[in-house]
Protein backbone atom coordinates (compact mmCIF):
# COMPACT_ATOMS: atom_id res chain seq x y z
CA UNK A 1 0.00 0.00 0.00
CA UNK A 2 1.03 3.62 -0.35
CA UNK A 3 2.44 5.44 2.66
CA UNK A 4 -0.63 7.68 2.47
CA UNK A 5 -2.96 4.69 2.88
CA UNK A 6 -0.86 3.29 5.73
CA UNK A 7 -0.77 6.60 7.61
CA UNK A 8 -4.45 7.32 7.05
CA UNK A 9 -5.62 3.91 8.28
CA UNK A 10 -3.27 3.88 11.27
CA UNK A 11 -4.26 7.36 12.46
CA UNK A 12 -7.97 6.70 11.94
CA UNK A 13 -7.78 3.76 14.37
CA UNK A 14 -5.44 5.57 16.75
CA UNK A 15 -7.62 8.65 17.26
CA UNK A 16 -10.88 6.69 17.34
CA UNK A 17 -9.82 4.51 20.26
CA UNK A 18 -8.15 6.78 22.84
CA UNK A 19 -7.44 10.19 24.30
CA UNK A 20 -3.79 10.63 23.25
CA UNK A 21 -3.17 13.91 25.08
CA UNK A 22 -1.50 14.82 28.34
CA UNK A 23 0.89 13.12 30.75
CA UNK A 24 -0.93 9.81 30.47
CA UNK A 25 -1.05 9.91 26.67
CA UNK A 26 1.50 10.24 23.92
CA UNK A 27 1.92 13.99 23.40
CA UNK A 28 0.94 17.44 24.70
CA UNK A 29 -0.32 20.28 22.48
CA UNK A 30 -0.06 24.03 23.08
CA UNK A 31 -3.60 24.44 24.50
CA UNK A 32 -2.80 21.77 27.12
CA UNK A 33 0.37 23.62 28.15
CA UNK A 34 -1.32 26.89 29.12
CA UNK A 35 -4.66 28.65 28.97
CA UNK A 36 -2.80 31.61 27.47
CA UNK A 37 -2.63 29.88 24.10
CA UNK A 38 -6.37 29.32 23.68
CA UNK A 39 -7.21 32.72 25.13
CA UNK A 40 -5.00 34.51 22.61
CA UNK A 41 -6.46 32.46 19.75
CA UNK A 42 -9.94 33.46 20.92
CA UNK A 43 -8.99 37.13 21.16
CA UNK A 44 -7.42 36.89 17.70
CA UNK A 45 -10.80 35.77 16.37
CA UNK A 46 -12.75 38.36 18.34
CA UNK A 47 -10.50 41.18 17.13
CA UNK A 48 -10.93 40.10 13.51
CA UNK A 49 -14.70 39.77 13.95
CA UNK A 50 -14.87 43.25 15.46
CA UNK A 51 -12.91 44.86 12.64
CA UNK A 52 -14.98 42.96 10.04
CA UNK A 53 -18.13 44.70 11.32
CA UNK A 54 -19.29 42.15 13.93
CA UNK A 55 -21.16 39.78 11.61
CA UNK A 56 -23.01 36.68 12.82
CA UNK A 57 -20.20 34.08 12.63
CA UNK A 58 -19.67 30.41 13.43
CA UNK A 59 -16.55 29.32 15.32
CA UNK A 60 -15.05 26.11 13.94
CA UNK A 61 -12.20 23.97 15.20
CA UNK A 62 -10.68 21.10 13.24
CA UNK A 63 -9.42 18.20 15.35
CA UNK A 64 -10.16 19.93 18.67
CA UNK A 65 -8.51 17.37 20.97
CA UNK A 66 -10.10 17.49 24.41
CA UNK A 67 -11.83 20.80 23.67
CA UNK A 68 -9.36 22.77 25.78
CA UNK A 69 -8.58 25.36 23.11
CA UNK A 70 -12.27 25.84 22.27
CA UNK A 71 -13.13 26.31 25.95
CA UNK A 72 -10.34 28.84 26.59
CA UNK A 73 -11.04 30.67 23.32
CA UNK A 74 -14.78 30.84 24.05
CA UNK A 75 -14.17 32.35 27.48
CA UNK A 76 -11.88 35.03 26.03
CA UNK A 77 -14.20 35.77 23.11
CA UNK A 78 -17.18 36.22 25.42
CA UNK A 79 -15.31 38.91 27.36
CA UNK A 80 -14.80 40.71 24.04
CA UNK A 81 -18.50 40.46 23.17
CA UNK A 82 -18.34 37.51 20.76
CA UNK A 83 -20.46 34.43 21.56
CA UNK A 84 -20.63 32.46 18.29
CA UNK A 85 -22.09 29.03 17.70
CA UNK A 86 -19.33 26.42 18.20
CA UNK A 87 -18.74 23.72 15.59
CA UNK A 88 -16.19 20.93 16.15
CA UNK A 89 -14.97 18.72 13.30
CA UNK A 90 -14.17 15.47 15.10
CA UNK A 91 -14.72 11.78 14.26
CA UNK A 92 -13.39 10.17 17.46
CA UNK A 93 -16.16 9.12 19.89
CA UNK A 94 -13.65 9.19 22.75
CA UNK A 95 -12.57 12.75 22.05
CA UNK A 96 -16.13 13.93 21.40
CA UNK A 97 -16.99 12.83 24.93
CA UNK A 98 -14.07 14.83 26.34
CA UNK A 99 -15.03 17.86 24.25
CA UNK A 100 -18.64 17.75 25.43
CA UNK A 101 -17.43 18.09 29.03
CA UNK A 102 -15.60 21.32 28.23
CA UNK A 103 -17.62 22.99 25.47
CA UNK A 104 -21.34 23.36 26.17
CA UNK A 105 -23.72 23.54 23.24
CA UNK A 106 -21.24 22.56 20.55
CA UNK A 107 -22.28 20.95 17.27
CA UNK A 108 -20.14 18.10 15.95
CA UNK A 109 -19.28 17.34 12.34
CA UNK A 110 -17.54 14.38 10.71
CA UNK A 111 -16.12 16.62 7.95
CA UNK A 112 -16.13 20.22 6.79
CA UNK A 113 -18.90 19.53 4.25
CA UNK A 114 -21.65 20.00 6.84
CA UNK A 115 -20.39 23.24 8.40
CA UNK A 116 -22.85 26.17 8.29
CA UNK A 117 -23.17 27.69 4.83
CA UNK A 118 -25.19 30.77 5.79
CA UNK A 119 -22.63 32.87 7.67
CA UNK A 120 -18.90 33.65 7.87
CA UNK A 121 -16.69 31.01 9.47
CA UNK A 122 -13.76 31.55 11.80
CA UNK A 123 -11.83 28.29 11.60
CA UNK A 124 -8.94 27.14 13.81
CA UNK A 125 -6.72 24.18 12.94
CA UNK A 126 -4.12 23.63 15.67
CA UNK A 127 -1.95 20.56 15.05
CA UNK A 128 -4.48 19.22 12.57
CA UNK A 129 -2.73 19.18 9.21
CA UNK A 130 0.38 17.36 10.52
CA UNK A 131 -1.73 14.22 11.10
CA UNK A 132 -3.20 14.11 7.58
CA UNK A 133 -1.74 11.45 5.26
CA UNK A 134 1.31 12.21 3.16
CA UNK A 135 2.93 10.69 0.10
CA UNK A 136 6.72 10.30 0.03
CA UNK A 137 8.62 10.47 -3.25
CA UNK A 138 12.17 9.09 -3.27
CA UNK A 139 14.94 10.08 -5.65
CA UNK A 140 16.59 6.96 -7.03
CA UNK A 141 19.59 6.61 -9.30
CA UNK A 142 17.61 7.38 -12.45
CA UNK A 143 14.09 8.42 -11.40
CA UNK A 144 11.74 9.48 -8.62
CA UNK A 145 9.71 6.68 -7.05
CA UNK A 146 6.83 6.61 -4.58
CA UNK A 147 7.44 5.07 -1.17
CA UNK A 148 5.17 2.12 -0.43
CA UNK A 149 4.66 0.10 2.75
CA UNK A 150 4.94 -3.69 2.61
CA UNK A 151 4.11 -6.31 5.23
CA UNK A 152 6.61 -9.11 5.78
CA UNK A 153 6.26 -11.63 8.62
CA UNK A 154 3.82 -9.29 10.38
CA UNK A 155 6.32 -6.43 10.14
CA UNK A 156 5.59 -3.28 8.15
CA UNK A 157 8.53 -2.02 6.10
CA UNK A 158 9.03 0.93 3.71
CA UNK A 159 9.97 0.01 0.14
CA UNK A 160 10.54 1.88 -3.12
CA UNK A 161 7.59 1.64 -5.48
CA UNK A 162 7.06 2.48 -9.15
CA UNK A 163 8.49 5.56 -10.86
CA UNK A 164 6.45 8.75 -10.85
CA UNK A 165 6.31 11.35 -13.66
CA UNK A 166 8.75 14.23 -13.40
CA UNK A 167 5.81 16.62 -13.57
CA UNK A 168 4.88 15.59 -10.01
CA UNK A 169 8.18 16.98 -8.70
CA UNK A 170 8.68 20.77 -8.37
CA UNK A 171 11.10 21.87 -11.07
CA UNK A 172 13.84 23.12 -8.67
CA UNK A 173 13.98 19.69 -6.99
CA UNK A 174 13.87 17.32 -9.96
CA UNK A 175 17.65 16.93 -10.15
CA UNK A 176 18.11 16.39 -6.40
CA UNK A 177 20.76 13.82 -5.45
CA UNK A 178 19.82 10.15 -5.06
CA UNK A 179 18.34 9.41 -1.64
CA UNK A 180 16.41 12.69 -1.47
CA UNK A 181 12.86 12.56 -0.12
CA UNK A 182 9.98 14.85 -1.10
CA UNK A 183 6.75 14.83 0.91
CA UNK A 184 3.40 15.96 -0.46
CA UNK A 185 -0.04 15.86 1.15
CA UNK A 186 -2.94 15.83 -1.33
CA UNK A 187 -5.31 15.36 1.62
CA UNK A 188 -4.13 18.62 3.20
CA UNK A 189 -4.46 20.50 -0.07
CA UNK A 190 -8.01 19.18 -0.55
CA UNK A 191 -9.09 20.29 2.93
CA UNK A 192 -7.64 23.79 2.73
CA UNK A 193 -9.04 24.35 -0.76
CA UNK A 194 -12.49 23.33 0.45
CA UNK A 195 -12.25 25.71 3.39
CA UNK A 196 -10.89 28.53 1.23
CA UNK A 197 -13.84 28.15 -1.15
CA UNK A 198 -16.16 28.47 1.84
CA UNK A 199 -14.39 31.61 3.06
CA UNK A 200 -14.41 33.20 -0.38
CA UNK A 201 -18.16 32.57 -0.65
CA UNK A 202 -19.27 33.17 2.96
CA UNK A 203 -16.60 35.38 4.52
CA UNK A 204 -14.43 34.61 7.51
CA UNK A 205 -10.94 33.39 8.28
CA UNK A 206 -8.82 30.30 8.88
CA UNK A 207 -5.94 30.02 11.35
CA UNK A 208 -3.48 27.14 10.84
CA UNK A 209 -0.95 26.44 13.63
CA UNK A 210 1.38 23.50 13.21
CA UNK A 211 4.98 22.40 12.98
CA UNK A 212 6.49 22.60 9.53
CA UNK A 213 8.38 24.64 6.97
CA UNK A 214 8.09 26.87 3.95
CA UNK A 215 8.54 24.70 0.86
CA UNK A 216 9.29 23.21 -1.47
CA UNK A 217 11.79 21.36 0.68
CA UNK A 218 13.40 17.96 0.81
CA UNK A 219 13.58 15.67 3.84
CA UNK A 220 11.93 12.73 5.54
CA UNK A 221 9.78 14.10 8.38
CA UNK A 222 7.44 11.10 8.76
CA UNK A 223 7.52 10.32 12.47
CA UNK A 224 5.78 8.64 15.36
CA UNK A 225 5.51 9.47 19.04
CA UNK A 226 4.45 7.12 21.80
CA UNK A 227 4.57 7.88 25.50
CA UNK A 228 6.10 11.31 24.77
CA UNK A 229 9.10 9.70 23.04
CA UNK A 230 10.02 9.15 19.37
CA UNK A 231 9.10 5.75 17.98
CA UNK A 232 9.50 3.78 14.74
CA UNK A 233 6.55 4.94 12.60
CA UNK A 234 6.23 1.50 10.98
CA UNK A 235 5.83 -0.32 14.31
CA UNK A 236 2.43 -1.04 15.86
CA UNK A 237 0.23 0.80 13.34
CA UNK A 238 -2.80 2.31 15.01
CA UNK A 239 -1.15 2.35 18.44
CA UNK A 240 0.94 5.52 18.08
CA UNK A 241 0.57 9.00 16.64
CA UNK A 242 1.86 9.40 13.07
CA UNK A 243 2.66 12.88 11.77
CA UNK A 244 4.73 14.80 9.22
CA UNK A 245 5.83 18.41 8.91
CA UNK A 246 3.40 20.77 7.20
CA UNK A 247 4.39 22.58 3.99
CA UNK A 248 2.96 26.03 4.66
CA UNK A 249 3.89 27.38 1.23
CA UNK A 250 1.75 24.72 -0.44
CA UNK A 251 -1.18 25.37 1.91
CA UNK A 252 -1.04 29.13 1.28
CA UNK A 253 -0.90 28.64 -2.50
CA UNK A 254 -3.81 26.18 -2.39
CA UNK A 255 -5.95 28.68 -0.46
CA UNK A 256 -5.13 31.44 -2.91
CA UNK A 257 -6.20 29.31 -5.89
CA UNK A 258 -9.73 29.37 -4.43
CA UNK A 259 -9.82 33.15 -4.16
CA UNK A 260 -8.87 33.52 -0.48
CA UNK A 261 -6.07 35.73 0.88
CA UNK A 262 -3.09 34.13 2.67
CA UNK A 263 -1.07 35.78 5.44
CA UNK A 264 2.28 34.48 6.67
CA UNK A 265 3.41 32.05 7.75
CA UNK A 266 5.09 33.52 10.81
CA UNK A 267 6.76 31.68 13.66
CA UNK A 268 4.46 30.80 16.55
CA UNK A 269 6.69 32.54 19.08
CA UNK A 270 6.66 35.83 17.21
CA UNK A 271 2.92 35.55 16.56
CA UNK A 272 2.15 35.03 20.26
CA UNK A 273 4.36 37.97 21.24
CA UNK A 274 2.56 40.21 18.74
CA UNK A 275 -0.78 39.13 20.21
CA UNK A 276 0.34 40.03 23.73
CA UNK A 277 1.36 36.82 25.49
CA UNK A 278 3.79 38.72 27.71
CA UNK A 279 1.04 41.02 29.00
CA UNK A 280 -1.26 38.04 29.56
CA UNK A 281 1.46 36.11 31.43
CA UNK A 282 2.12 39.12 33.65
CA UNK A 283 -1.60 39.50 34.41
CA UNK A 284 -1.95 35.82 35.33
CA UNK A 285 1.12 36.02 37.56
CA UNK A 286 -0.36 39.00 39.41
CA UNK A 287 -3.64 37.14 39.92
CA UNK A 288 -1.99 33.88 41.05
CA UNK A 289 1.49 34.81 42.30
CA UNK A 290 2.05 31.29 43.65
CA UNK A 291 2.01 30.10 40.02
CA UNK A 292 4.39 32.78 38.75
CA UNK A 293 7.27 30.39 38.00
CA UNK A 294 4.97 27.89 36.27
CA UNK A 295 3.39 30.62 34.14
CA UNK A 296 6.83 31.88 33.11
CA UNK A 297 7.89 28.33 32.21
CA UNK A 298 4.76 27.84 30.12
CA UNK A 299 5.45 31.07 28.30
CA UNK A 300 9.01 29.92 27.51
CA UNK A 301 7.73 26.61 26.21
CA UNK A 302 5.18 28.23 23.88
CA UNK A 303 7.38 31.09 22.65
CA UNK A 304 10.91 29.70 22.74
CA UNK A 305 10.80 25.90 22.77
CA UNK A 306 7.98 25.58 20.22
CA UNK A 307 8.29 29.06 18.80
CA UNK A 308 10.47 28.51 15.73
CA UNK A 309 9.43 25.02 14.64
CA UNK A 310 5.71 25.85 14.86
CA UNK A 311 4.35 28.25 12.24
CA UNK A 312 1.10 30.19 11.94
CA UNK A 313 -0.73 30.76 8.66
CA UNK A 314 -3.73 33.04 8.27
CA UNK A 315 -6.31 32.81 5.48
CA UNK A 316 -9.09 35.36 5.06
CA UNK A 317 -11.98 36.02 2.74
CA UNK A 318 -11.40 38.77 0.18
CA UNK A 319 -12.17 42.14 1.72
CA UNK A 320 -11.75 40.97 5.31
CA UNK A 321 -9.24 42.88 7.49
CA UNK A 322 -5.62 41.87 7.90
CA UNK A 323 -5.59 39.44 10.85
CA UNK A 324 -3.59 40.34 13.96
CA UNK A 325 -0.09 38.92 14.24
CA UNK A 326 0.73 38.96 10.51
Amino acid sequence: MSLSQFMGAANAHYYATRDPLGAGGDFTTAPEISQMFGELVGLWGADLWDRAGRPDVAWVELGPGRGTLAADASRAMAKAGLTPSIHLVETSPTLRTAQAERVAGATWHDAVDTLPADRPLIVVANEFFDALPIRQLLRGADSWRERLVACQDLLFLPIAGPPVPDAVIPAPLRDAPPGSVLEISPASVAVIRQLARRLAAQGGALLVIDYGHEGPALGDTFQAVRGHAPANPYDAPGEQDLTAHVDFTTLAAAAQTEGAVAWGPVEQGEWLIRLGIDARAAALARTTPERGDAIAADRVRLVNDMGALFKVLGVTAPGWPRPAGF
